[in-house]
């Protein structure tokens, strides 16, 4: 290794990424007006470390998450290395540029986790270590080389939850192959990091079994305590206070030498050490932190042998190498023109040479040979792909009353007894609700995961229990503590297996439903990078009425239906679930074009993850049906259950567990005659989508498109109203009627939910079968309509 070379490419990196950012915000004509940022401060601080993770310890096994505010420097690694266009630098943070924030899905580059919201990018890491290990323990993943799991860092993510969530969960889970590194700069978007942080973190990540290295001096630094009256330098370094080395920094050289002189000038030693330095040498001396020194970082990475999960805490310079470093409001902070023409000169970078990858390289083929050979970028793009796998027939439950998510543990249980590559590749997890959430029957048959063998003592003791508790490296369930945060996240990690491992997984994770939104944050951010997993919320509702309104979810369809990445279903009846699973199994896989389905409008083939709501309440089935049309409406979002006749004149449309009420209403209303249709939706999402996507094609000259649920009311008269219900909020639904403009009434819940029964509940909330049929008589005042009692 080099270390010429490495100062070489920290000074290009600090340039290129410093002079995109100004690009943007200071010379490409401004269409709106407004600052379009960049974070330079918080990507000069991390120069060095990302320099010397880069170019000198990397292998292409490894994966990293880049802390956001560092996008420009990896962005001007990857233009130095050719794997990045001029075009997209140029256009940083506009329309087709790269990305403010990598991005596994939007930037061209090698982003091996997509960051953006603060701390997850981080915690992932530790879940794709686990993963890995997941992956390797398996017969079939044995060939696959392990990697270092690296998180980039800032100190101000600290403050973030989900870190801490996630460090005990490693613990729980003997968590290796994982480094991270923490920007210590001791500034935050609002000010100065608390004095002392440094001594709770190291205390925090050695109780979680970390090895902490601190990194606080550099090379030049190091050197200075070795001369007479360095102690007391290094001395006087330690007892700084945060703001007041950052203050000093941004003045400059002459005020460091009056500061110092005055605290320490002695007439000997240490004013000799520093008199016999210019005021610039001085400040380079000052600002010459171990984050800041590349053959430092380089040193330290290079040291580590073993595999623990290691922290490394860099002290930087925030703004380290620019006119703006050190200032408290360098955050969102720019150079100005001036700064960055003055800077340019300082620099060396000749006017007209600013995009230039080798300009101010002394030797540009020396280094040209160095870059072809660094081992982590000379493997190529490191994307995999593993083929997609077969997905057997899903067997459905023949129960006559059964509830979901009974259902979706018995499918889940049939699925365990096969022998399938499918069933081999099923990972399930659950943040502690294993049991009660339909998983048992897989975990009893398929085991739990750990690296190490551990027997259910009760079992050995022989004591009942429907729980089999085997801890192995075969088991293929990962159990989680009540954190659903770090659910989403093993979830998102498992969902890149492919990709990053080559190696794919099918993941499939149960949460109690109102706790989706618990995890929210991490369930956006694994479907931002297009991981692929099923998750089970369940139970679902004021269905689940005893548990009162904190176990009752409200909100969740919408959830469902605004997630992207995400197909959110509701079934009601058993066989709708088995061909939905069926068909979510083979969808998760997908990787195909964005062209849309013209029967329904939907990118389908470009897959993505899946969200079943489901239910405890068990309900009457429908028995085998003999027309399989469901099938079809079922995986689109919808069938008619009572198909309306010409003279239809109201239309009740459902979706999950409050099937049997819509039905009983229906039955009320029209017995003896066929005026009333009966709307089973498995998917307002889908539907939503699909009509949405129709619309947008008949805009842009597609007159043809029509939409699923476009078709299904063509079938409805004008006139006829629409009542809808769901045990959700109604909005999930309302907007149904605005397809063919039907009147509608939505029902659903709207409010915290309540104790009692499931009767008390939907009475209340007025979507029991009366509250439909009352709802009904409204609409139809004057008209005769007749209503018969159950």
């Amino acid at each position: 290794m080099s270390k010429s070379h490495l100062r070489t490419i920290e000074q290009r990196l600090l340039w290129l990424s410093h002079w995109m950012i100004h690009n943007a915000n200071h010379v490409r004509p401004k269409v709106d007006g407004i600052k379009v940022g960049g974070h330079q401060a918080s990507s000069a601080s991390m120069v060095s470390m990302m320099t010397a993770l880069y170019f000198s310890a990397l292998r292409p096994e490894d994966r990293v998450a880049v802390k956001p505010h560092a996008s420009p420097i990896f962005h001007a690694m990857q233009y130095l290395m050719g794997n990045q266009t001029r075009e997209k630098m140029e256009n940083f943070r506009g329309f087709g540029g790269v990305q403010s924030y990598p991005s596994r899905t939007k930037d061209i580059d090698d982003v091996d986790f997509s960051t953006g919201s603060v701390g997850l990018g981080v915690a992932i890491t530790s879940f794709a270590s686990i993963i890995q290990d997941y992956v390797t323990a398996k017969d079939w993943g044995k060939e696959v080389r392990s990697g270092r799991m690296i998180a980039l860092m800032g100190d101000a993510e600290l403050d973030e939850g989900n870190v801490y969530e996630c460090l005990q969960e490693g613990w729980k889970h003997d968590l290796r192959n994982a480094w991270w590194i923490i920007d210590y700069n001791r500034q935050s978007l609002d000010g100065v990091v608390r004095e002392g942080l440094w001594e709770r973190i190291e205390k925090i990540f050695g109780a979680f079994g970390w090895d902490v290295v601190r990194i606080k001096y550099g090379a030049l630094q190091r050197a200075a305590f070795e001369e007479p009256g360095g102690d007391r330098l290094r001395d006087w370094i330690d007892a700084c206070p945060n703001d007041l080395y950052s203050a000093l920094t941004f003045q400059g050289g002459a005020i460091w030498r009056e500061h110092l002189m005055e605290d320490l000038g002695d007439q000997g030693d240490v004013t000799a050490l520093i008199e016999r330095r210019s005021d610039a040498e001085l400040a380079e001396l000052m600002e010459n932190l171990g984050g800041n020194c590349v053959q430092t970082m380089a040193d330290t990475f290079a040291g580590i042998d073993h595999d623990r999960p290691t922290c490394f805490l860099a002290y930087t310079i925030k703004g380290w190498g620019t006119p703006i470093a050190g200032h408290k409001d360098n955050h969102g902070g720019l150079m100005t023109k001036g700064q960055m023409a003055e800077w340019q000169k300082h620099m060396g970078v000749p006017e007209g040479a600013e995009w230039e990858p080798m300009a101010t390289v002394e030797d540009p083929d020396a280094l040209s040979a160095f870059l072809r050979d660094v081992p982590f970028f000379a493997a190529g793009p490191r994307r995999h792909e593993d083929a997609r796998l077969a997905v057997p027939e899903i067997a459905m439950p023949v129960d006559r009353d059964i509830a979901t998510q009974m259902a979706f543990g018995k499918i889940l249980d049939d699925l365990a007894k096969g022998g399938s590559e499918l069933a081999q590749r099923i990972v399930t997890t659950s943040p502690d609700v294993t049991g009660t959430t339909g998983l048992g029957p897989w975990v009893n048959r398929r085991g739990l995961f750990a690296r190490r063998e551990q027997k259910d003592t009760f079992r050995d003791r022989k004591i009942p229990s429907t729980a089999k508790w085997d801890f192995s490296p075969e088991g293929q369930h990962i159990e989680l503590g009540i954190a659903e945060m770090n659910l989403f996240l093993l979830l998102g990690a498992a969902g890149l297996s492919h990709s990053l491992f080559g190696k794919r997984l099918i993941p499939v994770g149960t949460v109690y439903d109102p706790f989706v939104n618990r995890g929210l944050d991490a369930l956006n951010y694994a479907c931002y990078q297009d991981a692929r997993f099923l998750i089970a919320g369940t139970p679902s509702g004021v269905t689940l009425a005893p548990e009162g309104g904190a176990h009752q979810s409200v909100g969740t369809p919408l959830i469902g239906m605004s997630q992207d990445g995400l197909a959110a279903f509701e079934p009601a009846f058993v066989d709708e679930l088995a061909v939905i699973m069926e068909w979510a199994f083979d969808y998760l896989q997908r990787d195909g074009a964005g062209d849309p389905d013209e029967r329904t409008w939907l990118r389908d083939e470009t897959g993505g993850s899946v969200y079943l709501r489901l239910s405890t309440n068990p309900i009457e089935q429908p028995g085998k049906r003999h027309d399989d049309a469901f099938r079809q409406g079922a995986i689109d979002g919808a069938y008619w259950l009572r198909k309306p006749g010409p003279n239809c004149e109201v239309v009740i449309a459902y979706q999950g567990a409050v099937a049997p009420e819509a039905i009983r209403a229906a039955g009320m209303i029209g017995q003896g005659r066929r005026d009333v249709g009966v709307l089973a939706v498995t998917s307002a999402d889908r539907l939503n989508a699909g009509w949405t996507a129709a619309q947008r094609a008949r805009a842009r000259g597609q007159g043809q498109a029509q939409a699923h649920v476009e078709r299904l009311f063509a079938e409805v008269p004008r006139s006829a109203s629409l009542v809808t219900v769901i045990d959700g909020h109604p909005a999930t639904l309302a907007w149904l009627g605005s397809v063919q403009g039907h009147r509608t009434v939505p029902l659903g819940v709207e409010h915290f939910g309540q104790t009692g029964t499931i009767g008390d509940l939907y009475r209340h909330y007025g979507i029991d079968a009366r509250s439909i049929v009352e709802k009904v008589q409204g609409l139809t005042v004057g008209r005769s309509i007749p209503v018969y009692q159950s």
